[in-house]
């Protein structure tokens, strides 16, 4: 399950970009992933992580 959370599973976003001209061709937002070195059911792992969930504190970072 690549370019989505492992933690909240946020993943792309589709919309449209716009130009000037008022010209709309598809595009998608990828979330800011960090692969992240961390404790997941009691063993380390590195897993991806938004950077939402590391600042809320959801991921425990392993030492």
């Amino acid at each position: 399950m690549g370019r989505s959370c492992e933690i909240c599973f946020k993943g792309p976003q589709v919309g449209h970009s716009v130009s000037h001209a008022n010209n709309r061709t598809k595009r998608r937002w990828y979330p800011n992933l960090q692969r992240v070195h961390a404790i997941q059911n009691g063993t380390p792992r590195r897993i991806r992580v938004c950077t939402r969930c590391l600042r809320s504190g959801l991921v425990v970072k392993a030492v």
